[in-house]
């Protein structure tokens, strides 16, 4: 009999996007009322859309668990996971299951088309609030989706009889011998986290403190935060005007 042990299985790049993205989307979701907040809610936006890149990146050239092919479910595969959960023996996945799988593909494409309609909510692409119910909603299904996954989880974790959110951070799972990864690629994941965290404090509006005493990395997130702003002044302008106009005409 093949004994199973904890085994490296997630690599470091997949738990520091896995936990970036959590982050990320908590605090624009968080923010995304509160025109205070609007810088930290823009620079959170773009930050859920590069990270979803890299994954979408590291899901064709990572680790064995981390690419797509390895997770690429079909509905009678999801379908006879949800029946076997029903049973004495559920099905076990080294990797991700067909159920969280297809949770992962949905939460990858709401969160490019929530980044996506953010920003064009903000350059009021094709007219003024042209977007914006639509990002609310694609958000909010993100959000549902979200504890969606996190109850898929405890299921799974309390039927498998091991702790999934734990696993997400050691990146180790109960494996049998030769199932593993050989890498856990710190590297390249130090890299993503070390980009994140100076692209929050590059520009303006930073979201942590620049010890550097310079200002870094502007660039894109600094010029789309300013452009925003000044597309919302003229929004304020235009709704001041037409405020004035219809009082001078009573």
């Amino acid at each position: 009999m093949n004994m199973k042990k904890p085994t490296l299985v997630w690599d470091f790049p997949t738990r520091a996007f896995h936990w970036l993205l959590a982050l990320s989307f908590t605090g624009a979701f968080l923010t995304a009322d509160s025109e205070r907040w609007i810088d930290v809610h823009m620079t959170l936006g773009y930050t859920v859309a590069g990270l979803i890149a890299f994954r979408l990146l590291w899901g064709l050239v990572g680790t064995r668990y981390a690419r797509f092919a390895s997770f690429a479910f079909g509905p009678r595969a999801v379908l006879a996971y949800v029946k076997s959960l029903f049973t004495r023996e559920p099905r076990h996945y080294v990797g991700h299951n067909p159920a969280g799988s297809w949770a992962i593909y949905l939460l990858l494409a709401l969160g490019l088309l929530a980044a996506a309609t953010g920003y064009a909510t903000y350059v009021e692409l094709g007219g003024e609030e042209a977007f914006e119910d639509l990002h609310e909603g694609l958000a909010n299904a993100m959000l549902a989706l979200v504890f969606v996954h996190i109850a898929g989880v405890a299921v799974s974790s309390l039927l498998h009889r091991e702790n999934l959110a734990r696993a997400m951070v050691s990146g180790r799972k109960k494996a049998a011998v030769g199932e593993g990864i050989r890498s856990a690629h710190w590297i390249i994941g130090v890299a993503l986290v070390a980009g994140v965290v100076a692209f929050w404090s590059g520009g303006g509006g930073r979201l942590v403190p620049d010890l550097s005493g310079r200002v870094s990395l502007a660039g894109f997130a600094a010029s789309a935060r300013s452009n925003s702003r000044d597309h919302r002044e003229d929004h304020r302008d235009k709704r001041r005007k037409g405020d004035y106009r219809e009082r001078h005409d009573r």
